[in-house]
């Protein structure tokens, strides 16, 4: 059997290193250059081996021990992305340094770690975030085509980029920081095929001086299809493991695994959370001595409003994916070494001869006893300011409002009824007449009917809550608009006149909502409990006895949670909590009474 150029050269290569260290971040500047057999660092063959994991998602005390684990494993690079969206809050408007934002901080982590980094800072990203980490705002005003020529999108992405590219400029390898490469864009061949959108991407970086290495990322099928290859870039290969199948891609830029994949993503509704048995894949990599990143080495939590979708390219089939983004990863969601960990790591060693650190002890996770929750008031009780519409407008034109809720409300004349139908729901509408719950219509269960309400001699109000899920990140259908946009009708006849509130759900609106006792009449909505931790660490909710909301503690919004599963516990970092006191405030406007919470260790399985 002919031996490949990348199992032979692997082999000498990795001979070569048992011989000689690898390089560290030291701060000094470094070379890092692309070269048609691969990647060297000061003239020297060198091998990435990354597993990603995003700061967005991952307690920010939390980010030493992460990293850590990372070269425990025996990793020498760590990926990132950088989410748009969260960096970026209003047009010109920035934040780079509360919380999980202050990425610059993780950068210097990296390198006191001795770990290299492969910087995937967008504009788009995908990574089932909200919008493939697109900010929303570009959907409030005209009809932007994202990732695109378009001159809106280009203003817009060109001010990110300019603002990203200062701030990480220390950080590059020439100047002896730890970044050795940056991706332009991310598996743009899956959405689109513009080689001038991509080498616009490319040369706005390098304007604003992130000049060095560069890298894309797509499916060799789509990358074949929409031949989206920049010169003087890698070409990395998302999921796809035999690089010498792909040579002919590349004439003088190297092959590499962009994202390989230890686990996968879950959708809520799905039966059960993803597991993926990635030890044959991996073998091949290894005996490739391919550069590779592992997509992902640890997930973490899409706290918040931070988890994305997934659709069809016409936006049919919509898939909210999950609050927790554990993925199956070898780092569980709560920081620990799962079995797949300690098989990858042996692996590791074994085919690079160098022993890896020792594996830092697990982070505890703790569970306490189930406490009762209560009544806290309303959403009802909070009505923001009203926008007037001839019909409904999405949250996004109507309210400026990326994400949350909103309610749509308007008065049914006298004599009116019939089958009511409605624009496109996005994602979730509560109806109500005259404040009776009438049902619910769902973007992941499409009616095959519309409701019909019969006529009255009186006129009627009918309200609308929708709730919504992420912007759909990945794909053609990217772009879609939250709440309802287009004509109601009833009877075949419109219903005009329409108020819409924006509920948010930020702090300011929490505290109106639970100032005072729910209006009697108006479902409670918003429940309230206190619970104390045996002992300092993190904990999973359990909110099994739920049907449908969000969760905060302490005020840190630990994400969305659903009764079909397959998630029912929502992980909460020891950073969040207190030893003792701690306030627990639970959203759910599908429940009729409150329910109990308990503190669990585990995302899923028995306890």
């Amino acid at each position: 059997m002919a031996i490949g150029l990348f199992t032979l050269g692997g082999r000498l290569l990795a001979a070569e290193r048992e011989q000689t260290p690898e390089p560290l971040p030291d701060g000094r500047p470094h070379a890092f250059t692309l070269h048609r057999d691969g990647f060297r660092l000061d003239g020297t063959p060198f091998q990435i081996r990354s597993g990603e994991m995003h700061p967005i998602r991952i307690p920010r005390s939390e980010w030493p021990a992460r990293i850590a684990m990372a070269k425990a494993m025996g990793l020498n690079t760590i990926a990132i992305y950088l989410m748009w969206n969260t960096l970026e809050y209003a047009p010109g408007q920035f934040d780079l340094t509360t919380d999980r934002r202050d990425f610059r901080t993780f950068l210097t982590l990296c390198q006191q770690a001795g770990l290299w980094v492969s910087l995937r800072p967008g504009p788009y990203v995908c990574g089932e975030w909200d919008f493939g980490g697109l900010p929303a705002w570009l959907l409030y005003d005209g009809d932007i085509r994202v990732r695109s020529m378009d001159p809106a999108f280009l203003a817009a992405a060109g001010r990110y980029i300019a603002t990203i590219a200062q701030a990480v400029r220390p950080f590059m390898a020439d100047r002896g920081g730890p970044i050795l490469m940056t991706q332009i864009e991310n598996e743009y061949a899956s959405f689109g095929g513009d080689p001038a959108y991509t080498a616009w991407t490319r040369d706005t970086w390098r304007r604003y001086g992130v000049t060095r290495a560069c890298t894309t990322a797509d499916g060799l099928v789509q990358l074949r299809e929409k031949r989206t290859i920049l010169p003087s870039c890698a070409i990395g290969l998302d999921g796809d493991y035999e690089l010498d199948k792909a040579r002919d891609l590349a004439s003088e830029t190297p092959l590499w695994i962009s994202e390989a994949y230890p686990g996968w993503l879950t959708h809520w509704g799905e039966k059960s959370m993803a597991t993926v048995d990635f030890v044959p894949d991996f073998r091949k990599i290894l005996d490739q001595n391919a550069s590779f990143n592992l997509y992902v080495v640890h997930g973490g939590t899409n706290f918040g409003f931070g988890a994305g979708a997934n659709a069809r390219r016409d936006g049919s089939q919509f898939q909210p994916v999950i609050t927790s983004y554990d993925y199956d990863a070898p780092i569980d969601e709560a920081g620990r070494a799962t079995p797949k960990y300690h098989i990858l790591r042996a692996m590791i060693a074994r085919a690079t001869g160098r022993p890896a650190p020792a594996v830092p002890p697990d982070p505890p996770v703790l569970g306490f006893a189930p406490v009762m929750a209560r009544a806290a008031g309303s959403l009802w009780d909070i009505p923001g300011e009203p926008v007037r519409m001839r019909d409904p407008v999405s949250m996004e034109r109507a309210l400026r409002q990326p994400s949350g809720m909103a309610l749509y409300r308007c008065v049914i004349p006298a004599g009116r009824g019939g089958p009511l139908r409605l624009p496109p729901v996005h994602d979730d509408a509560r109806l109500f007449l005259d404040g009776t719950d009438i049902g619910t219509l769902s973007r992941l269960f499409p009616a095959k009917t519309p409701p019909v309400i019969a006529p009255s001699p009186h006129p009627r109000r009918l309200d609308i809550l929708v709730d919504s899920f992420g912007h759909i990140g990945f794909g053609p259908a990217m772009g879609d608009r939250k709440g309802l946009d287009g004509p109601v009708t009833l009877g075949g006849m419109p219903l005009e006149h329409w108020t819409i509130l924006g509920l948010p759900l930020d702090a300011t609106q929490r505290a109106q909502a639970t100032r005072r006792p729910p209006t009697p009449g108006h479902p409670a909505g918003l429940y309230r409990a206190t619970f104390d931790m045996p002992g300092i660490g993190g904990t999973y909710l359990d909110l099994s006895e739920w049907k449908k909301g969000y969760v905060w503690v302490n005020g840190h919004a630990l994400g969305r949670f659903w009764s079909i599963g397959p998630q029912q516990h929502l992980f909460c970092p020891a950073e969040f909590l207190h030893l003792t006191g701690n306030d627990l405030l639970v959203l759910d406007r599908h429940a009729t009474t409150a329910a109990h919470v308990r503190g669990l260790t585990t995302l899923s399985g028995p306890q």
